[in-house]
């Protein structure tokens, strides 16, 4: 087992690498060191001197690949080299309006982590429980009625969800504030409303697959077999359909889980909430480069960190899966 983790975080450095490498290409495709200079300076009409200035004091006077310095430096003394390659030690410096980026990511974390943590155990058990009511009635009416359902919320996109549920449960009947945070115990009465917001806009999909997965188990021997013994049906959907159709559903949950650090962009904007999520999309906005390459960064090592876990995860619940 610790062989196999070393070599897959051995396999995730070139990954990381090559993520690195393609942001930074990217963003210096899209925008020149002069032009970030310009957008964060404010002023069409600024000289050439401020840039020059703002780009030394921020390091972007130097060559993005390759310097004309012979020996080491060549490399070294780049911008790839000092605004990239840092991250592998989680340095990630400071954004371009001059603020610690480690302490905006530890701060902005935990609101990222209110929100998205209640939205994820939430709405896994509310699509299991679905899903199961459903397979007691399997091709019956209600599981056709129940299946046109999960397709019409399926259908209808997430930003009509926040604007109704911000419409009728925060303007027309004031019952929960329709936008901002608060740290501590007051903080629940901002997010019950995008909690559930989250929880019911993935009923649908959720619910169909976690159903169709469930369905696959119950067309199986071991479960004829137990009816045949006489086994109660419930008895059979909980003792032996939901265990083994929990298999695939954890190993495609766990991968979630890291990515939960990383919050909501649409959840955070709309309801104005300090996270991550809002994080990364005002430095897309401001043309931040080193916030929004410290954000890839970090979301491409959590989600390598959440297939090592869903790897370790699947030979734990099953064991005819061996480690080669």
């Amino acid at each position: 087992m610790i062989a196999y983790i070393l070599r897959r975080l051995a396999y995730a450095f070139p990954i990381l690498l090559g993520v690195n490498l393609l942001t930074f290409a990217l963003f210096f495709v899209v925008n020149t060191p002069d032009q970030m200079a310009r957008v964060q300076l404010g002023d069409k009409h600024v000289t050439q001197e401020a840039v020059e200035q703002w780009k030394a004091q921020r390091g972007y006077d130097k060559p993005l690949f390759i310097n004309s310095n012979e020996g080491q430096s060549a490399l070294t003394d780049t911008i790839f080299f000092e605004k990239s390659l840092s991250l592998f030690v989680f340095d990630f410096g400071k954004s371009d309006e001059g603020r610690a980026i480690g302490a905006d990511i530890q701060q902005r974390m935990w609101p990222s982590l209110a929100l998205a943590l209640p939205t994820f155990i939430v709405g896994i058990s509310v699509n299991i429980i679905f899903a199961l009511f459903i397979i007691m009635f399997r091709a019956s009416v209600f599981d056709t009625a129940a299946m046109v359902f999960c397709v019409a919320l399926m259908s209808i996109s997430g930003v009509f969800y926040i604007f109704a549920g911000q419409f009728f449960f925060a303007k027309m009947w004031h019952l929960v504030p329709i936008s901002g945070y608060l740290p501590g115990m007051d903080a629940w009465k901002f997010l019950i409303l995008p909690v559930v917001i989250g929880v019911v806009s993935g009923i649908g999909g959720g619910t169909r697959l976690y159903r169709s997965l469930f369905l696959e188990e119950a067309s199986k021997d071991y479960v004829r077999t137990a009816r045949a013994k006489g086994v109660s049906e419930l008895t059979v959907l909980f003792r032996h359909i939901l265990p083994n159709g929990l298999i695939p559903i954890l190993t495609s949950v766990v991968v979630v889980i890291p990515s939960l650090f990383m919050g909501s962009l649409l959840m955070e904007s709309f309801f104005g909430i300090p996270g991550l999520g809002s994080y990364t999309l005002d430095a897309i906005q401001a043309q931040d480069f080193a916030v929004v390459r410290s954000m890839v960064f970090l979301g491409s090592v959590l989600y390598i960190v959440g297939l090592i876990l869903t790897d370790i995860s699947y030979t734990l619940v099953d064991p005819r899966v061996r480690l080669s």
